[in-house]
């Protein structure tokens, strides 16, 4: 893991802000990117932030100033992300079963559009024929990724167009004289190892010979961060040693030498983020002690949704003598954080910090139980600036229209 904020200032964090609060770290975003940079070095890659993952105004524009681009999954992101000060030549749209109007108004801004089905690519040409450069999303039928919620490229996937269904894309591109720039594939999330990348790419060099005007193989996302003490993040350094030597062993049949696009979201700011809760309630049941935290599946869905795991550490007690608690939140559903989980001595009124919070954190957060959305801080050159307004109550209200 990268280098993390101290317990102390996380404290203060939590007193100046209030809590439940998430907190991200700038210069582990940018340790993160460098990783990603120096591994490429000497490579034509370029590497967009997949910004589903964190995608307030404050992060796309620090990951903007490293020289990062940016892919989006849906309009109002690329918007964000031209809002954020990115030029239209950097930002990727890969739509994902969207109305045509959407895919629309992506070429209406002049961004980068990657297309998932026939039958947009069959609008696409009718409309556009061969004046705008599109990308087309295959389905390479990998399975890859730790939990099959976030497995994206197996023969049961909504993503993209089956590698099968070639010929039929092959008509549609001649009927159109579709100029096809870019073809991508996406196989998932919390991939090890890198040879699924090599996998991926040699799937599409079977297929790279029947697009002459190609020029980019985007290769997606999806490398593992270490989630517990002893995990192991993707190894960047050699990944990018098998997908150069994959490309030096295929060179371009059609001679132009193909950029390599990567679209890692996670990677670059799950490490970066913190999550801080407060406990309200102890309750102990003879068999299981819980620490009832003022924070619910509301904030962070991920243990909920697909069993993630998330460090936790007890930063008001850290020398405590150790014990079991199974950390639930305070939301009136099943919601709990982590089961029979040790940790430093729990009391009432201590903080709980969640780790790898950055990614799919705050981006997927509700009002469930009309409960508020915590505030946003971003911690950079040591300074901790707010950068979203906890809730109040008036925003429960807002679009609310009352007719009775």
């Amino acid at each position: 893991m990268s280098q993390h904020l101290s317990h102390s200032q996380l404290k203060n964090i939590a007193e100046q802000f209030g809590t439940p609060v998430y907190v991200y770290h700038a210069e582990t975003i940018k340790a993160q990117y460098q990783k990603l940079t120096t591994a490429f070095t000497g490579q034509d890659v370029k590497i967009f932030y997949a910004c589903k993952a964190l995608t307030n105004v404050n992060i796309l524009k620090y990951i903007k100033s490293l020289g990062c681009n940016v892919d989006c999954s849906s309009i109002n992101e690329v918007k964000l992300a031209l809002h954020a000060g990115f030029a239209p030549a950097n930002v990727l749209y890969t739509s994902n079963g969207i109305a045509f109007c959407e895919i629309e108004e992506a070429q209406s801004l002049g961004v980068n559009i990657n297309i998932d089905s026939l039958s947009n690519l069959e609008k696409f040409g009718k409309k556009y024929g061969h004046s705008y450069p599109v990308g087309i999303r295959l389905r390479p039928n990998i399975m890859a990724g730790g939990n099959l919620k976030i497995s994206t490229g197996h023969d049961k996937s909504k993503f993209g167009i089956p590698v099968n269904q070639l010929s039929d894309v092959l008509c549609v591109i001649e009927k159109h004289n579709l100029h096809i720039h870019t073809l991508h594939i996406h196989t998932g999330s919390e991939i090890k190892d890198v040879d699924v990348f090599v996998k991926g790419i040699e799937v599409l060099f079977d297929i790279i010979p029947s697009f002459k005007e190609l020029q980019v193989i985007d290769l997606g996302g999806g490398f593992k961060v270490p989630y517990k003490k002893n995990d192991h993040e993707t190894d960047i350094d050699l990944l990018a040693q098998k997908v150069g030597e994959s490309f030096a062993d295929h060179p371009n049949p059609n001679g132009r030498p193909l950029q390599v696009w990567f679209e890692p979201g996670k990677f670059i700011v799950s490490d970066c983020g913190y999550l801080i809760t407060q406990v309200n309630v102890l309750k102990d049941t003879g068999d299981v002690t819980f620490a009832g935290v003022n924070s619910g599946f509301n904030h962070l869905i991920r243990p909920m949704f697909y069993d993630a795991y998330h460090q936790i550490e007890n930063i008001s007690n850290p020398a405590g003598e150790e014990k079991h608690y199974t950390v639930t939140g305070n939301i009136c559903e099943t919601d709990t954080f982590a089961w029979d989980r040790k940790l430093n001595e729990v009391r009432e009124g201590d903080y709980l910090v969640f780790y790898n919070a950055g990614a799919y954190g705050f981006e997927m957060s509700s009002n469930f139980n009309s409960r508020f959305k915590p505030a946003e801080v971003l911690v950079k050159d040591g300074e901790a600036l707010m950068i979203r307004k906890r809730d109040e109550f008036d925003d429960l209200l807002k679009n609310q229209v009352e007719v009775l």
